[in-house]
C-alpha cells in the first residue's frame, strides 16, 4: 500500500512539473544516461541556449544515483558543480534542489554575462561560436541591434567616451550571446531576438 501511494505521488509531481515547465524547459539526463563529461557538456550548451531565449526557471533531471555503486549519482554532483561555476559566469542565477534527483535553475539575464567579473580558476569556458572576422560581417539590422545593446551596456557602466569603446563591447556581447546559439538556418534571426532582449533588460531595469 505505501509503495502504491509513493508511486502516486512521484506521478503526481512529474504531471505538475511537466505542466509547469513543459519540454522545452526541461533536461531529462536521467533518460539517456550520459557519461559525466557528456552530461556537463550538453547541460552548459542547453542552459547557455535557454537563458538568450529568456527561459526564466528550468529543470533539470540528474537522477539520484540509486543505481551507482555508493548510491551517489555521479552526474547529479558535477551538476551541481557546473551550476555553481554557471553562476559565478552569469548564466546561473540561482539553483536549488526540486527533488533528491532534480534541480530547479533560475537563469541569469543575458547582460549577466558580459557584467560578470572574469574568474581565474574558471577553466571550462567554451569558445563561442562561428565568431564573424568583423562585425560587417553581420547583417546590417543585427549590426544596428548590437550597436544599440553595446550603448545601453557602456551607458550603464558609465561610460563617457562609448564611440571608442563602442566595437569592443560590441565583439565582446556578440561573442557571449552567440555561445548560446545553435548553428541553424535561422541563427541571425535568434541572434536578433536574443539582443533584443538584451536591451529590453536594460531599459525595464531586470
Amino acid at each position: 500500500m505505501a509503495t502504491y501511494r509513493r508511486r502516486q505521488l512521484v506521478a503526481m509531481r512529474q504531471a505538475l512539473d511537466e505542466a509547469r515547465f513543459g519540454t522545452a524547459r526541461t533536461l531529462n539526463l536521467r533518460a539517456s544516461l550520459p557519461s559525466v563529461r557528456e552530461a556537463t557538456t550538453r547541460t552548459e550548451a542547453w542552459l547557455r541556449q535557454r537563458q538568450v531565449e529568456n527561459a526564466g526557471e528550468v529543470l533539470i533531471i540528474t537522477g539520484r544515483g540509486r543505481g551507482s555503486p555508493d548510491g551517489i549519482s555521479p552526474v547529479r554532483e558535477a551538476v551541481e558543480k557546473l551550476l555553481g561555476s554557471l553562476r559565478r559566469r552569469g548564466v546561473v542565477a540561482e539553483h536549488r534542489e526540486h527533488t533528491p534527483g532534480s534541480f530547479i535553475v533560475r537563469l541569469a539575464p543575458t547582460s549577466a554575462l558580459w557584467e560578470s567579473p572574469a574568474r581565474r580558476r574558471e577553466a571550462h569556458r567554451p569558445p563561442p561560436l562561428a565568431d564573424p572576422p568583423s562585425l560587417l560581417a553581420l547583417e546590417p539590422e543585427t549590426r544596428e541591434l548590437l550597436r544599440e545593446l553595446a550603448i545601453r551596456s557602456l551607458e550603464s557602466l558609465g561610460v563617457r567616451d562609448v564611440s571608442s569603446h563602442l566595437e569592443g563591447e560590441m565583439l565582446k556581447q556578440f561573442g557571449a550571446l552567440a555561445a548560446g546559439l545553435p548553428a541553424s538556418v535561422d541563427r541571425d534571426a535568434r541572434l536578433r531576438a536574443a539582443i533584443a532582449r538584451a536591451i529590453e533588460e536594460y531599459d525595464t531595469g531586470r
